[in-house]
Order: structure tokens, then sequence, then C-alpha cells
């Protein structure tokens, strides 16, 4: 173990409770059996009572009014002939009724299955039929999506809509309003292993895969991200992104086990971040990619760092963002690691010592860098990242309905990343790119992180994005998507000559396309697929067309 990784949690490093990490104290406070959500809610609600737990708009639930919720939550669900291991559908907005329909699932011993709102047609398609819920609780402003899921496709044969609906729907929803919460259930026989929700991914490679998520692997993402960031009993936790992604889930659980208070906005704004901070008293933020470097851009205010914003995650944030975004904000940013299968496996230093890389191993994992053939790579030698976790169900327990993917993705019974990882020697890891990323060109590897990062050093760029594009001999071509920061020019010609001597000369895009915004992912991640998908764009830059010749 390095100086920096994360000690052990064991009950000998538990000292008094004052001076007890609040992380430490409820991983002591709840033994293996007792890691499911009905058990933590209750013995939470009995500890911290009238202490509010959640803030979502104009709504405020104490601890003690949360276990209530989830119990009557569950009792609407029996009512509507729910069981345990059925799967609820919740296509949803950051508002309370997706914790009051997902709290209710987790306490009944039901399977929430959340839903990007932004997905339509096949998408959609492909998570009803994967899937089967046996009820789809659905806001009213995305009632409309139903109307592109295939003809083939059997909906649920239930639907509650959270909110007013328009005066006519698909036919094939037999719907209602949610029902209001009256008498309460007691929670379902229940086990740590047991699903609690099957988030799904984005199915870059093919159909979306449901990850089966265990009831103790929220319990973990709570105990081992409040370990990360720091996390105090009574801080206030700010988070911006959508709920039906791991993040701002497991951010529930990190207040719930902490002692802390849940602020959950509908979504990110730039220009509004700060205010909001201010307005509830925030101490711990959650940023992702190019989230801090949007409220960098923003104008500088005398404000900037009245707040009370102690630490904010900081995963896929540029390296050369960390320093500029501590001074101006006074905020340090979290380096870390993890996935919807996985957990907070890595994390880095507060500040960080090195940033932008994925930190140190957390304790509580196994990590390996390994070759095509599973075999552990030396340090310095990029391969992928495969992963074990030592606490029982701390990670997801496979794809569901999809045998064929879970045997594949955790093949000699590690998890496979699909990730190309450095372990350099001082302990550090580095994400390269995802496997299915790099780039062949030429007979030689190109990382498109690598490339990414060197162009990203240019004062005038605020975004890249390096992919594939098919090449005249076969193999790829090097395609770079650009974002200037505000006021500046370039052009693309500017770019080539600024990787040059930067990076090896096959690596140095061959296309350049200027672009006035990235497609981004609801987490503010730049969808790599959609600019594949374009190809050569009217306004794609051709450097050989151009006749530009690199210099060697």
């Amino acid at each position: 173990m390095t100086e920096n990784q994360a000690p052990a949690i064991t009950s000998e490093t538990v000292g008094q409770e004052m001076a007890t990490p609040a992380w430490a104290l409820a991983m002591i406070s709840f033994p293996p059996s007792d890691r499911i959500l009905p058990t933590i809610l209750s013995r939470q609600a009995e500890r911290y009572g009238e202490r509010v737990l959640l803030v979502s708009g104009d709504t405020r639930w104490t601890f003690a009014q949360t276990a209530d919720i989830a119990a009557a939550s569950a009792q609407a669900l029996v009512d509507a002939g729910i069981k345990p291991g059925d799967r609820v559908a919740l296509m949803c907005s950051n508002r309370p009724e997706f914790l009051q329909v997902y709290l209710g699932c987790a306490w009944l011993g039901a399977i929430a299955v959340p839903i990007n709102t932004a997905l339509r047609g096949f998408q959609l398609s492909h998570i009803f039929r994967n899937s089967s819920p046996a009820l789809l609780v659905v806001e009213a402003q995305f009632v409309s999506a139903m109307e592109s899921v295939e003809a083939a496709v059997e909906l649920p044969p239930r639907t509650w809509i959270i909110g007013a609906a328009a005066a006519t729907i698909d036919p094939r929803l037999c719907a209602s309003p949610l029902p209001a919460l009256t008498a309460a259930t007691p929670a379902g026989a229940i086990r740590p292993g047991d699903t609690v929700a099957i988030l799904y991914t984005s199915g870059t490679t093919g159909p979306a895969k449901g990850v089966c998520c265990p009831q103790a692997q929220l319990f973990w993402w709570g105990i081992y991200s409040a370990r990360a960031l720091g996390i105090r009993e009574g801080d206030v936790l700010f988070t911006t992104l959508p709920l039906f992604h791991t993040n701002a889930l497991n951010a529930f659980y990190q207040a719930l086990l902490n002692g802390c208070t849940y602020v959950l906005e509908p979504k990110f704004s730039a220009s509004g971040f700060w205010a909001a901070a201010r307005r509830h008293n925030a101490t711990v933020g959650y940023l992702l990619g190019a989230m801090a470097s949007m409220l960098l851009a923003q104008p500088n205010g005398a404000d900037d760092s009245m707040h009370r914003l102690r630490v904010a995650l900081g995963g896929g944030v540029p390296p050369q963002i960390h320093a500029p975004f501590l001074a101006r904000f006074g905020v340090p940013l979290v380096d870390g690691y993890g996935s919807t299968e996985t957990n907070f496996v890595f994390a880095g230093a507060i500040p960080s010592d090195r940033p932008g890389t994925m930190g140190y191993l957390a304790d509580g994992f196994e990590a390996r860098i390994v070759d095509e053939n599973d075999s552990e790579l030396p340090d310095g030698q990029a391969g992928e990242l495969v992963l074990r976790a030592r606490e029982p169900f701390a990670f997801a327990s496979g794809y569901f309905g999809m045998p064929e993917k879970t045997v594949d993705a955790w093949q000699n019974l590690w998890f496979h990343s699909g990730d190309r990882v450095v372990r350099d020697s001082d302990g550090h890891y580095r994400f390269i790119d995802r496997m299915k990323d790099s780039i062949r060109r030429r007979g030689e590897n190109v990382s498109s992180w690598e490339v990414e990062q060197s162009i990203l050093s240019h004062p005038a760029v605020a975004g890249c994005a390096i992919y594939p594009l098919p090449s005249e001999l076969g193999e790829d071509e090097v395609a770079a998507a650009i974002l200037l920061e505000p006021g500046q020019s370039l052009e693309p010609v500017d770019i080539i000559r600024h990787c040059e001597g930067r990076i090896a000369y096959f690596a140095i895009p061959r296309y350049v396309r200027i672009v006035s915004r990235m497609p981004l992912t609801e987490n503010g991640k730049i969808k790599k697929g959609v600019l594949r998908e374009a190809g050569l764009t009217t306004d794609t830059w051709d450097r050989e067309k151009a006749g530009v010749r690199l210099r060697r």
C-alpha cells in the first residue's frame, strides 16, 4: 500500500466515535446482512430523526419521513400487484417522485429500472424488451416518448404518470396518475445480493446492457465515495447529475449513510451552479468531464469563492483544469474512477498530487493490467484494466438477460473494464482510452486520450474529441473535433502544427473539424459515437487534400 492509498476499513482502525469518519462508523454499524436499504433507512431514521435528508425544489424530507415514504411507496406497489423481483421502469427527471418510486421498490424487493430520459425508438424499445417491466412510471413530459417504441414491443400492463399528462397518450398505455401515499407495508425479505436496480449502459458497442446492481453494491458506493471525498457527518451534498445514472443515485446513499443532506437540482447550469451552491450552503459537489471547464469559462465574478463548497468530485476533468479551478473557486477536484458495474475503485489525494490520473487503488479492491490473454503486464505498459472486490456484492452481479455478455465481462472471475490503463511505478493509474477507442493507423496504435491531451494544451482549445474515420487504405484515420474557447479563432492547420513534436507523427490528425458545440451526454461526456457516425461532414478539413505536410 502506498502512503496515499486509502487505509484499510477494519474494526481495529475505528477509534472513538468523535474522531471516526462517518463512513467508517456506518461500515461498522451495518454488518453484511444489514446492507440493504430497508434496514439502512430504518436505522438511520432512528438515529437522525428530524434531520433533513433530501432537498429537491420545495420538497424537504427528513430521515424519519424518508423511511415512512419508502414503506408507503412499497404499499402502493403492492396494491398495483408488484411482487419482489418484478421490474418497475422509471422514466423521470431529477425530482422527488423518482426517489419515492425507487425507495418503494428497494423496500419491497422489486427492481427499479431507471431509463435515460433522452432515449427514444430502438434504444427505448430495447430496454422494454430486455427488462419486461410489470409497471412503467413516467413523468408527464416523457409520455410522448412511448409513441416511439416499436409496435412489436410489449409495453408494461400498467402505467403511472407523474404530473399532468397530455389529453391524448399512446393507446397501448393503461395509464393512471401516480397514486397518493397512504398506508405502509413491512419491508420485504431482502438479501444484500438481491438486485435493487438495473442501470443500462450507453450501448456504444451494441445494445445497451442492463447492469444488475445488488442492494449491497449501493451500500458500498455510499461508503467508498464518502471515504474518497472526505465526507463528514452534516455535510450538504449537492448534485445536478441525472438520477438515472450511478453517480447521483449513489450520492443519495452517501448522504443516508453518513448523516448528510442530499440536495438534488433539476440539471446542471454553468451560469447558475455557484448561486445554487451558495443558496443550499453546499459543502460537497459532483462534477464530471466538461462541467468544470464550463464553470471556468463563465465570466469571472467577485463572488467566485464565496461559497462553502469544500471539495468536488472531478472524475474525467482534464489535468490542466485542476489548478485554475482551485485558484479561482478554492475547490480541489478529486480524481477518481468507477463504473456502473464496479464501485469507487480508484481515488486521488485531496488536492490531487497528479491531476488527471485515476488516482490510487482504494482499499477493498484488487486491480491488474492484462494483455489479450489475461496475463498481467508490468508497470508502465498499457493493457486492459481488470478488477475484483474483496467485499461481497460490492460489484454488480451481471447483465440482465445477457448471460453470454456476463460471462465475457467476468472472464476468469475478474471484471474486464474495457478500459486501456497504465499503472505507474509510484502507484498512480492512468486512463489511456477505451479499448474500442484505440485507433489503428497504418500498423500503429493511436491513443485517442493522448492526442486529446496534446490538443487541449493549446490555450485556444476548450474541448477536443479524437475518433477514427475509415481510411482508403484500410484501418483508420485520426479525426479531431475541436471546440474553441469563446472569442478565440484557429485554423485547422494550427492544430496540426501544435501537435508536431508533442505526439508521434502517425497520431497527428488527418481530419480536423471545428465545431460550435460538442454532442454531450447528460453527464457532460462527449458522445464520440455521434461524431463517428457523422463521418466526413462538409466542415471537415482534410490535411492530405489541403496539401499540408508533416514536419518530422
